[in-house]
């Protein structure tokens, strides 16, 4: 079971480190004067300010968003996974409490990432708002 949960958060961790290397370009708006080469290499459209990069805080919400939609995912997992566990107990005690205490922990979890990225959240707002 741990090379299994280091597997998984070894391939999560790559992901969120995959999104967040991705440069990110604003579409270019409708009428807007764009050449085939322009859009394949990435580049912006003719407008001056279009196609810049996301801001900091726009890079770190949407890293926080992506960070969320997998300990989401990983701890409903883990719920699934303590659930089988106490269902497949037969009475045996340690079992019992290992299932426990997965399911406690995958719901304390859930609710530490729910406080981060509300805590992230009003911090990036605070900063866009005295910007």
């Amino acid at each position: 079971m741990n090379k299994i949960i280091t597997i998984i958060v070894t391939a999560l961790a790559a992901l969120t480190l995959a999104f967040a290397a991705v440069p990110a370009y604003a579409a270019c708006p409708a009428g807007n004067n764009v050449t085939t080469s322009t859009v394949s290499d990435g580049a912006s459209c003719a407008d001056d300010n279009a196609g810049q990069g996301k801001t900091l805080p726009q890079v770190i919400k949407t890293i926080v968003t992506v960070a969320m939609f997998i300990l989401g995912a990983l701890s409903v997992l883990m719920l699934i996974y303590g659930g089988i566990t106490y269902s497949t107990s037969a009475g045996d005690s340690g079992k019992i409490t290992k299932a426990k205490h997965t399911i406690m922990y995958a719901i304390v979890g859930l609710v530490v990432a729910l406080l981060a990225y509300s805590i992230v959240g009003f911090i990036l707002d605070n900063i866009k708002n005295s910007s």
